[in-house]
């Protein structure tokens, strides 16, 4: 059961099954969820941030997201949604107040660079932090990442959602097309992706 106050009806419940864990997800905004709980109880604007319970009353993860059909223009997806599994926030959360805000151990890989989407496929560096792993590794900006660990990245949002599944310290291979048009393959050791 997800509870919470949608459209500002205090104290809503709605209820379902929880399809799957482990989903990691998009949030179309650059934002990926890794390791999400897969609900059909419904997730609306007002009872995200609340509880997911079971039928004992224990928390199991806060609803974070409704799924969006594309085909629907952006419209939600009846009976799926996503929650941020328990055991995560409790990390996170704990992390939070002994750091003062601050994040010291996100578990979640860092590439060290931006990138935006490319016509024909891919994502094209447009700036690399000094130092960071992808700088260490030889990648460069202009550099249009196309494959990680022989997945394919057909754009930006492609390059999040399998960095999302992947941990610190894990050594990536990735693949790009530099700007001569000559293919290379780096090994890139991920670091921790800064949090707070």
């Amino acid at each position: 059961m997800a509870v919470g106050n949608p459209l500002g009806l205090q104290s809503s419940v709605t209820e379902g099954i929880v399809s799957a864990v482990g989903r990691t997800v998009s949030e179309g905004n650059g934002v990926t969820i890794a390791d999400a709980i897969q609900t059909s109880a419904a997730i609306n604007p007002g009872n995200s941030g609340g509880a997911l319970v079971d039928l004992n009353a224990s928390v199991v993860g806060i609803p974070t997201l409704a799924a969006v059909d594309p085909q629907l223009g952006g419209g939600a997806a009846p009976g799926i949604g996503f929650a941020i599994p328990s055991n995560t926030v409790r990390d996170i959360a704990g992390q939070l107040i002994a750091n003062g805000g601050k994040v010291t151990n996100s578990h979640r890989a860092y590439l060290g660079v931006r990138v935006a989407s490319v016509t024909g496929g891919g994502a094209v560096i447009s700036s690399l932090d000094p130092g960071g792993p992808a700088d260490k590794a030889g990648l460069k900006v202009g550099d249009v990442i196309i494959q990680v660990n022989g997945t394919d990245i057909p754009n930006a949002s492609a390059l999040t959602s399998v960095l999302a599944t992947l941990k610190p310290g894990d050594v990536a291979k990735v693949t790009v097309i530099r700007s001569d048009g000559s293919q290379q393959t780096a090994n890139v050791t991920l670091g921790q992706l800064p949090g707070g």
